[in-house]
């Protein structure tokens, strides 16, 4: 029996992209019943994001996994009453739009209490609901700049750059299913006597304000020591030695040997027992100073050896290093495999027959491994006749009249 501590929640999606998407998907793998809302014809844009092959991207796939779409044109009447006929049902409202969008639908927190004084509305935008710069349009690109990541990815010596993934928006999706889980938490410790008033149901997630809380102590270094923190490349500012290696069969390691102890065990490994017994490198603050020293010594000791055999004799000595994988390392490793982290399912790719293809499985793992994906990101419209028909209760002339799919 799989594991859903979700299971009996509703949720109504409203959101495009990534952010919004992503808290719905955390919501759905852990049993959430999520209808999403798509506009007719076109749908979420996400569906054509890196889109290799047939008429559905991975990306999309993967994002939306676990969950039912539907199409509606919020622009319609038709289209915001059945939005507010399914809120009536749902425990859960999540959007991504625009401050404002909402309220110029008519579908603001104040009409969406009015239909179902116990939702849980979950809002997602570049920098909140509030503020100067809250009607301000942002793409998680620029919530990492103004949350102080990019300045830090990258080298020193060159612009800053981004990250392989659209990490902004993943981690505003992430702390929206967390606020979304805690409101309705909130709700069913309260008493019926006392419900939890409207203005605590709204969860307001800014993606830049996402970014900032993961920046550790970026803020309160600055203002206690007046340290503004640089790029340095693959190291970690005032960390050493914690760096990418190359290796001699043209792969990379990571190495983080900065602890005290280890760092004696590491210089042993890679045969510089001078520099274990140097006093300027006996805490990390010494190490730090000397760290393109370091590297250096590293560097001429893992390009001897391929990655393998570098990694094996790091491993033996306790040494925290890792190879640096790629799509197909990942799919290939036995850990994954173990707590079962990729998933395969037969989709569409373009090809005359459906391919066997893995997508990543659910964290965190409840048990011994990753509960099972139920299903990957729906056809586009796939569940509107379902939808409408079992949690609403119209017919099928109803449904016709709408035009839907």
């Amino acid at each position: 029996m799989s594991i859903r501590p979700l299971d009996g929640v509703r949720v109504l999606e409203l959101g495009n992209y990534i952010a919004a998407p992503t808290a719905g998907r955390i919501l759905g793998d852990f049993g959430a019943e999520v209808i999403k809302v798509e506009r007719p014809k076109a749908g979420d844009e996400l569906r054509n994001w890196r889109l290799y092959g047939g008429d559905t991207s991975m990306l999309y796939r993967t994002i939306n996994r676990n969950k039912k779409s539907i199409t509606l044109d919020l622009r319609t009447e038709a289209g915001r009453g059945i939005v507010l006929d399914l809120v009536r049902r749902c425990d859960v409202l999540l959007e991504n739009f625009r401050p404002g969008m909402l309220e110029k639908w008519g579908l603001g927190p104040e009409v969406l209490n009015e239909a179902n004084p116990e939702l849980v509305i979950t809002r997602i935008s570049a920098y909140g609901q509030t503020g100067p710069l809250s009607q301000r349009p942002g793409f998680a690109a620029v919530a990492e700049a103004v949350g102080g990541l990019r300045e830090l990815v990258g080298d020193p010596d060159r612009p800053p750059v981004r990250t392989g993934v659209s990490i902004g928006d993943s981690i505003a999706g992430i702390y929206a299913a967390f606020g979304t889980v805690m409101a309705l938490f909130q709700r069913e410790r309260a008493e019926r006597e006392t419900p939890v008033p409207l203005r605590e149901r709204v969860i307001d997630v800014a993606l830049n304000e996402a970014i900032l809380s993961v920046m550790e102590s970026l803020v309160p270094d600055y203002l206690a020591y007046g340290i503004q923190r640089e790029r340095v490349g693959g190291r970690m500012e005032g960390i050493a030695p914690s760096n990418a290696y190359p290796c001699s069969d043209g792969t990379s390691i990571i190495i983080g040997g900065n602890g005290d102890a280890i760092f004696q065990r590491y210089m042993a490994v890679i045969d510089r027992p001078d520099l274990a017994a140097d006093p300027e490198l006996q805490d990390n603050a010494g190490r730090w100073r000397h760290r393109e020293r370091l590297d250096a010594a590293i560097g001429e000791w893992t390009v001897r050896h391929s990655r393998a055999e570098a990694l094996k004799m790091l491993e033996a000595a306790a040494i925290p290093c890792g190879p640096i994988y790629t799509a197909a390392d990942i799919v290939a490793d036995e850990q994954y495999r173990a707590r079962n982290m990729i998933q395969s399912f037969a989709v569409d790719v373009g090809a005359p027959e459906p391919k066997e293809v893995g997508f990543p499985g659910i964290v965190p793992v409840i048990g011994e491994e990753s509960l099972p994906i139920r299903t990957v990101g729906p056809d586009l419209g796939e569940h509107t006749r379902e939808v409408l028909s079992e949690v609403l209760g119209m017919s099928e002339a109803e449904i016709d009249a709408l035009e839907v799919p």
